[in-house]
């Protein structure tokens, strides 16, 4: 008969090889009692028993106590056509338990037909808030929405601002790499911060490429360079962003954000 295996002259002798695993097992050398009580700590496969959370703590994380998600929350920018679900399809309470499911992420209307959602800081990932949550919370939509620019104003309040001078040519950006940044153009307080800062030299031109970032420049009166340059700086940081959102340029009029026109 041909060989069928290629073993060598220690083939079926396993529990003598060193395979760099560690010890060798022990060989069982009686049958196991199948009637004996499982022993719950004991590990299965290779793996650990897994950690047990008290139901106490559980009841206090902020996907189930608001208490807990208040102080996590903040608006975030999306681009124009995102989907969800639009606050107004939800009314002023919170949804009933027992309806249907409301797994979409929350939908606001920001400035210049751009999307609001709001997110929640996670391990290495963001939770955004639905409808849900809302009903598990028993909050009304407005309850999230001042949570969040509670908190995104104070955060802003703290965070800095890069200023940047070519010539007579000035920049103002914020790109702490918080995620914050680019959401920031909602408050009344940074965008008069903008126009006080920029408004004295010509017109504020606003880029909000990424998440990461939110770009404004003063544009004088017969600088039409600088516009396409700004234009250019926009399409370039929103093309290579890992969280676009809008390639558009913009500019605060009367402290508000509206689509530049040239």
């Amino acid at each position: 008969m041909g060989r069928e295996f290629g073993g060598g002259s220690d083939y079926g002798r396993d529990t003598e090889r060193d395979m760099g695993d560690g010890w060798p097992e022990a060989i069982r050398d009686t049958a196991p009692d199948v009637l004996a009580p499982i022993d719950e700590n004991a590990p299965v496969s290779g793996h650990s028993v897994p950690h047990r959370v008290p139901s106490s703590v559980a009841a206090r994380a902020p996907e189930n106590d608001f208490g807990a998600a208040a102080r996590l929350i903040v608006p975030a920018l999306r681009p124009v056509g995102t989907h969800g679900q639009p606050v107004g399809e939800l009314g002023e309470g919170s949804p009933e338990t027992s309806s249907q499911a409301h797994t979409r992420p929350l939908l606001d209307e920001g400035p210049c037909g751009l999307a609001v959602v709001y997110t929640m800081a996670a391990n290495g990932f963001d939770v955004l808030v639905n409808g849900d949550h809302l009903a598990t919370w028993g909050v009304a939509v407005t309850d999230v929405q001042d949570a969040a620019i509670a908190n995104l104003a104070a955060w802003s309040a703290q965070a800095p601002w890069t200023d940047e001078v070519s010539g007579d040519r000035r920049l103002v950006s914020s790109d702490t790499g918080d995620g914050n940044d680019a959401v920031r153009i909602l408050l009344p307080d940074v965008r008069d911060h903008l126009a006080h800062e920029l408004g004295g030299a010509g017109r504020v031109l606003i880029g909000l490429p990424e998440r990461h970032l939110l770009l404004a420049g003063a544009l004088r009166r017969g600088d039409e360079e600088f516009a396409a340059l700004f234009a250019e700086f926009v399409v370039e940081h929103s093309g290579g962003a890992d969280e676009p959102i809008d390639r558009r340029v913009f500019e605060l009029v009367n402290g508000q954000l509206v689509e530049y026109a040239g």
